[in-house]
Parts: structure tokens; C-alpha cells; sequence
């Protein structure tokens, strides 16, 4: 069976005109408005070279990539919005897709109008239309303002509109941004099961997205765009994991420091520590991980809460560890000096990978006296090959054995 879309060396190249203006006092201003002479550079840019893949009928795409790497040019060229410079695309089904919020709506046409405009531009038959016209209303939670014109609509009635519309019409290719991100969170929620029930459905979907989450549990594989090339194409696990690795910067714990307000601590960059107190900055799987603070108090300190907080590269947290509980830190009073204060984790199994950390310090009033969330990260290393099996933020083999059947 052919592929119901098929890329072939797509290249797309925009031409950037740049005004060399000096600066130019109010008659050379006069003059250049008068004769219309503007010092100009063109530059050439290509936001796409030779992209080549093929999308094979009911696979799910995520398309991941940082920002300018060539997304959603690729989704334009795909939706025939904007044509390619170079190579062409062969799509075997309708497409629609979900770009900006309006896209392919009419501001001066009412919400019911454009949901009857959106499903003949994907060529289907008012009839067609009508029998999803309920759906549709009732997945966008915009029914009492259906026959308002678009125009009179919020940024979010809109996308809740179009999302339903696009999904709903049952296209035989739906195609995302990361759009999504406009919505709140409920909304978010519903259209993550939706696209989940539209892949289980035997439809096609190109996803771009900045939540790797998202990416992971609704894509099959994954595109990793860089430059606008094609680095990667494989499942989609793997080509995040590889997205991510690729894209960590080894924080440097020297000559950074944390500085108060009111200068009351000063806090070297917090690091960890292996089992025999050497610092480390890759610690290997299996090992409990210590992170370990040097600080320097100016002045007393009564109380003195410790906290950090682990999250995954696509921003969902793991956990949060604090000294609340520990009475030596709350209820003491911390006199000028210098301290070394650690934390050693339970945690064996957390997979290999990169995390980020969050850290700050409060005194018992709450106040907060150091705070970062861009300057720590947890790496573990791999110590073995991957396993098929090997999934999930814990890798925990647990206890195995042959037990007596029972009889009922």
C-alpha cells in the first residue's frame, strides 16, 4: 500500500530584505521620504533543505524541533498554504489542518457558517456536515454564540471551534501545531483524548509540540527537525530521548553563586555528590543521588528551609524534597558562618536521563532567600544496553517468582 504522504526533497527558501538605516537627522530623513532611496540587503533563507519522509496511512507523527528549526514552515508546505521552492508533496486523503487559531475561518461569517465553509473546503457534502454539526457544538462549548460572527469571538472560543471542526470532519490527515498551547487546561485535556481517539481510529496525524508528554503518548514515531533537516526519524521515544540529550547544557558549578537581596547568605551553586562524597556530574544508574549546598550566612538566620524539586526535560515534576520536616532546621537559629548541608535521595531506579532541578531557601517566616530553576540538572547515565522493557521515569524490576495456583 502507498503511503498516504509522501515528501519528496522538500526545500523552502525566504528571501529577507534587511534596512541598512543609519542614523540620520530630521532633513535626511526629508530627503529619503522625498526620493524614496533605502539602503537594502536581501538575504537568503532556508527554513527547510531537502526534507524527505513518508507518513504511512493511520500512524501518529509527532514533528519535534527547537523554535526555528523548520516546524511549521513544514506543516505550511504540507497544508498548501505556502508551496515549496524545491520538491513536492504527494498526499493521498484530505487534509486538514489546525495552524493559528481562525485558520481557514471567515471573521464576518457566523460560527455555524464556518463550520458548514471548513467542511466544503475538505470537499464534503452539506449532509456530510449535518451529521456531525452536534458533535462539533458540543465539543467547542461555544452553542449560545454559534450564529455570532467569528469577529465577536475570544482567541480561545475560536480554537475550541476549529480544533472540533478539524477533528470532528474526520479527515483522512488532521495536522497540528502546537497551536494547543492557546487553550486552558481542560480544553487542553479534551483535545489530547481526542487526537488519542482519532489515532486509535485508523486516521493520520502530523503533531508538532514542545510537550515531549504529549509527543510520547499520542505519536508512534517522531521527526526531529534541526536546521530545517531531518536529524532523526524513529520511534518516538527514542527520538526524544535523543532530542533531549542532545540539547543539555552541563551546568558548571564553579564561579556560580547565589546571591540574597539582603545579602544575608550567600549560596554556591548547589551539586551532587556520589556515595563517597566526590562531586559528579553524570552519576550512574543505580546509585543514590546526594545534592549537596555550600553557603555562607552573613548575618543570624532563624530557621532555614532547604527544598529542590525534579522535573522531566517536557516540565512534569517527579517530586519535591524539603527540610520542613527535619526540626534542626526549622527551629534553630543559623549564626554567621559557613555551612555544608546535603541531601541524599532514595531513589535507585529513576531511569537514566536528564532532569531538571529546581532549588531555593526560605527562612521561617517564608521569605525567600535564594531561588533558580535554570541552573542545576540531575543526569543519570546509562550502565547497560536499553531493553524493550525499559520504560517509565523508574526502571524497578521488583520481586519475581513462581507461585501455587489457587482454586476458587
Amino acid at each position: 500500500m502507498k503511503p498516504i504522504l509522501e515528501i519528496d526533497h522538500i526545500s523552502k527558501r525566504f528571501r529577507i530584505n534587511h534596512e541598512l538605516t543609519p542614523y540620520l537627522n530630521l532633513r535626511d530623513r526629508l530627503i529619503q521620504l522625498v526620493t524614496g532611496t533605502k539602503h537594502i540587503s536581501k538575504e537568503e533563507f532556508w527554513a527547510l533543505k531537502d526534507v524527505s519522509f513518508s507518513v504511512q496511512r493511520g500512524e501518529s507523527i509527532g514533528i519535534i524541533g527547537k523554535n526555528g528549526a523548520g516546524k511549521s514552515t513544514l506543516l505550511k508546505v504540507l497544508s498548501r498554504i505556502t508551496p515549496p521552492t524545491s520538491g513536492k508533496v504527494i498526499a493521498r486523503g484530505r487534509i486538514a489542518s489546525l495552524l493559528e487559531v481562525g485558520t481557514g475561518f471567515h471573521p464576518e461569517l457566523t460560527g455555524r457558517e464556518n463550520i458548514f465553509l471548513n467542511g466544503s473546503i475538505l470537499g464534503m457534502k452539506r449532509k456530510e456536515v449535518v451529521s456531525k454539526l452536534d458533535a462539533i457544538i458540543d465539543f467547542s462549548g461555544v452553542e449560545k454564540f454559534l450564529d455570532t460572527p467569528l469577529k465577536h469571538y475570544s482567541s480561545g472560543m475560536q480554537l475550541r471551534l476549529a480544533f472540533a471542526v478539524a477533528a470532528f470532519l474526520e479527515p483522512e490527515i488532521l495536522i497540528i501545531d502546537e497551536v494547543l498551547a492557546v487553550g486552558d487546561a481542560e480544553f487542553q485535556r479534551k483535545c489530547i483524548g481526542k487526537m488519542d481517539e482519532v489515532t486509535k481510529s485508523g486516521r493520520t496525524i502530523l503533531f508538532v509540540s514542545h510537550n515531549m508528554g504529549a509527543i510520547r503518548s499520542l505519536c508512534q514515531k517522531a521527526i526531529l527537525l534541526q536546521n530545517g533537516q531531518v536529524v532523526m526519524q524513529d520511534d518516538s521515544a527514542k527520538v526524544i530521548e535523543h532530542y533531549l540529550t542532545s540539547t543539555t547544557i552541563r551546568k558548571k558549578s564553579t564561579d556560580l553563586r547565589k546571591i540574597s537581596s539582603c545579602h544575608r547568605i550567600e549560596l554556591e551553586a548547589p551539586h551532587w555528590v556520589n556515595e563517597s562524597g566526590k562531586q559528579v556530574e553524570l552519576l550512574p544508574f543505580g546509585e543514590n543521588p546526594c545534592l549537596r549546598f555550600n553557603l555562607k550566612i552573613n548575618e543570624t538566620v532563624r530557621g532555614l528551609v532547604l527544598g529542590f524539586g525534579v522535573n522531566t526535560r517536557d516540565g512534569n515534576r517527579i517530586f519535591t524534597s524539603h527540610s520542613m520536616d527535619d526540626p534542626q532546621f526549622v527551629k534553630s537559629d543559623f549564626e554567621p558562618g559557613v555551612y555544608c548541608i546535603e541531601s541524599r535521595l532514595d531513589l535507585p531506579s529513576l531511569a537514566p536521563g536528564v532532569y531538571d532541578v529546581a532549588y531555593g531557601i526560605k527562612d521561617h517566616s517564608g521569605a525567600t532567600l535564594v531561588y533558580s530553576e535554570d541552573e542545576l540538572q540531575l543526569e543519570i547515565g546509562f550502565t547497560r544496553k536499553l531493553k524493550d522493557g525499559d520504560q517509565g521515569l523508574f526502571w524497578h524490576t521488583g520481586s519475581w517468582k513462581l507461585a501455587t495456583p489457587t482454586t476458587h
